[in-house]
């Protein structure tokens, strides 16, 4: 990124103002951004905005503007007042990326290693060393899954564990819940059964931002885990069947979980996008899928991009494949990594996970923050 250093000059023009960079690039702000971002319209204490776009000139003009003591001086038409803004800072805002979370990796789970190719953390590990958490949580973000190993078998380590990743959210399973097997359970989660890729709580408002289960007994034999990068499977299926992408992103599909004491519903597409057209998030569990209510010459469509699109969730190609261990805790973005397991024997092998919800913005909120921290360790 540039800095103060690197400025090598700067131009006014009545709707813009445009900064020459050393490397030989540009930035180029307008002037209704410029009035808009002005520091002296912010609260002092907390940063916040003491004016609203309607208190500003509909087409603010710049007279002159000249570079003084690391930042720029702005001059404006028919107002007295100048404006300062600090090199470095607009500098920082020449990004014009349509998301400032961080860059994201698209993975093909047939041919990774779980034990390799992911981030791993021993637990305590993560309370002793800022800088390793912060690798560790920007690999979670840019990966959507990481691990944390040597959790201890105990029924309130995932909830200390997750202290320092996110908040948990209560839902109507609790703050944790526990996957095993139970007699007549409300949800095939508490079952023997295999379970094909998916995300979980699609009928909720709003879906769960991130998912941990953390192994207290694991099975020898079966209940595997799988896991699937959504995002790598949509993008394939955008470029072999841009037809059926289209029918996923634009259809609304009715989720609906109903239990005794929960009656939870939401339409969401099953592939949604940003407003430029970027996978930002899937939503995929068959087992919760309501009656779609669509017209008779849009039901067809729709069932063949559905189908193509469970095809190719069943696609080892696609799938990792994890026997995790007593101890191990995983975590992933459940708006973007589809996870299931292959079925088991309860009544031969005990097979016993803990789990909960964390809220999204809490976990970028917490990665936000340790950049923050090793930032400032490091000036």
């Amino acid at each position: 990124m540039n800095s103060a250093g690197d400025l090598k000059g700067v131009r006014a023009d009545a709707d813009s103002l445009t900064l020459q960079w050393a490397d030989g690039k540009s930035s180029r702000f307008a002037s209704i951004w410029l009035r808009d971002n002005e520091t002296g319209q912010r609260d002092a204490h907390s940063g916040q905005r003491l004016i609203d776009i309607a208190d500003l000139p509909e087409t603010p003009k710049i007279r002159s503007a000249s570079v003084r003591a690391g930042s720029v001086q702005i001059q404006w038409e028919n107002d007295s007042r100048g404006t300062s803004f600090d090199i470095a800072w607009l500098a920082a805002q020449a990004d014009v990326s349509p998301s400032r979370r961080g860059a994201v990796t698209a993975w093909i789970g047939g041919s990774l290693n779980a034990l390799e190719n992911f981030a791993w953390m021993r637990f305590g590990d993560e309370k002793a060393n800022a800088a390793r958490r912060l690798q560790w949580f920007t690999r979670l973000l840019t990966d959507g899954m990481a691990f944390l190993s040597e959790v201890p078998a105990r029924v309130d380590a995932l909830t200390e564990a997750m202290s320092l990743v996110g908040r948990v959210a209560e839902t109507n399973y609790g703050l944790v819940f526990d996957v095993r097997s139970v007699a007549q359970p409300e949800n095939l989660a508490y079952s023997d059964l295999g379970l094909g890729l998916h995300t979980d709580n699609p009928y909720r408002e709003p879906v769960p931002g991130f998912q941990a289960l953390h192994v207290l007994i694991a099975a020898p034999d079966g209940g595997e885990s799988l896991f699937g990068d959504g995002l790598a499977l949509a993008e394939h299926l955008r470029r072999e069947d841009p037809e059926s992408f289209g029918q996923l992103t634009t259809t609304p599909v009715p989720f609906h979980y109903r239990s005794a004491d929960a009656d939870l519903y939401a339409e969401r597409p099953l592939i949604q996008l940003s407003c430029d057209g970027v996978v930002t998030g899937v939503h995929y569990n068959n087992r919760s899928i309501a009656p779609l209510r669509l017209a008779p010459d849009r039901t067809q469509g729709f069932y063949a991009a559905y189908r193509k699109f469970a095809l190719l969730l069943r696609d080892p190609h696609f799938q990792l494949r994890f026997r995790m261990r007593t101890g191990d805790l995983v975590v992933f973005d459940n708006q973007r990594i589809l996870h299931g397991r292959t079925p088991f024997s309860s009544a031969k092998y005990p097979r016993h996970l803990r789990g909960c919800y964390l809220t999204r913005d809490s976990v970028y909120s917490e990665a936000a923050l340790l950049r923050r921290q090793v930032g400032e360790q490091r000036a």
